[in-house]
């Protein structure tokens, strides 16, 4: 369902930053071969999202790795027609031991609830991260054009809308092809709904017709991450911190990438950058653990 966050896919780094995933999280849900490797740019779904959401749960709740994967081993046997048991069953733990339930029936004896599986508020979630990087210009693009700019605006924030706001801001870059924010938004859904090659170039219409739209070069940086190429997604998160330096979600993107090729200190200036730009958003605690998980690393 397109309303819930099914129709669209998620790279690692929004796995990472929807679920707040500390280093050790993170190293142990690619020990559980729910996240993919590290040399893999595999993308995620949102029911996949939900599993990593449910084991990560369990892990804080003091259940081992190996107990969750001796428990996925079992339900998968158990229930072979899902694909993703975590995401489709009531997990409760009892003893130290994972039980699940699915429609009202416990598989195993019950024990207490430690979580209700409830995708509308991660749901809620990913469409805000899926939706980072839109531009809502001051300078609008005037005539029919700006009509089609409004109702684009509208459309774009409900995924189950997508295909109707992409009909809408492709009809504003018929009438305004100078027009880099349409350009860039038009490119961000299609980068959502998988499209990458048609993201690519929009983003790059998008500079070529504003020079001055971060957003865009952001998103260029996402979209290269997104397919594995940490290098060029580097360079990109660089040009739009050279174009808006106090752009607080292009220095946590480039605090990511640089720590997943291994640049750990210049990884730690954009994290705490990051933190002075937004100490409050709901992204701060992952910055913090990556924070304290470098300074772990060093003593």
């Amino acid at each position: 369902m397109a309303g819930t966050g099914e129709s669209w896919v998620f790279a690692e780094r929004d796995v990472v930053r929807l679920l707040t995933l500390t280093p050790r999280r993170t190293e142990q849900l690619r020990r559980l071969g729910l996240l993919h490797p590290a040399d893999r740019a595999d993308p995620y779904s949102f029911r996949d999202l939900v599993g990593l959401r449910v084991a990560r749960t369990l892990l804080d709740a003091g259940v081992t790795v190996r107990q969750i994967k001796k428990s996925l081993e079992a339900l998968r046997r158990l229930v072979p027609e899902s694909e993703a048991p975590l995401a489709e069953l009531r997990v409760t733990v009892h003893g130290g031991e994972i039980f699940l339930e699915r429609d009202s029936q416990l598989v195993e004896p019950s024990g207490q609830v430690v979580m209700e599986f409830s995708g509308k508020g991660l749901a809620e979630d990913a469409r805000d991260t899926a939706l980072r990087g839109l531009v809502r210009p001051l300078t609008r693009p005037g005539g029919e054009a700006e009509r089609w700019f409004d109702l684009a605006s509208e459309l774009d924030s409900d995924p189950a809308q997508w295909a109707r706001a992409v009909d809408a801001y492709q009809r504003v870059t018929t009438l305004a092809p100078d027009h880099g924010a349409a350009w860039n938004n038009l490119g961000l859904l299609q980068h959502r709904m998988g499209r990458y090659e048609d993201a690519r170039r929009h983003y790059e219409v998008s500079l070529v017709a504003d020079p001055t739209c971060a957003e865009a070069a952001y998103n260029l940086g996402s979209l290269h991450d997104d397919l594995g190429d940490a290098g060029q997604a580097i360079v990109w998160y660089r040009r739009a911190l050279e174009i808006r330096p106090d752009y607080a979600d292009a220095h946590f993107n480039l605090a990511s990438a640089l720590e997943r090729r291994g640049d750990h200190a210049p990884a730690c200036r954009h994290w705490r950058r990051y933190l002075e730009l937004d100490p409050d958003s709901r992204w701060a605690d992952t910055a913090r653990a990556w924070l304290q998980g470098a300074a772990g690393a060093r003593e």
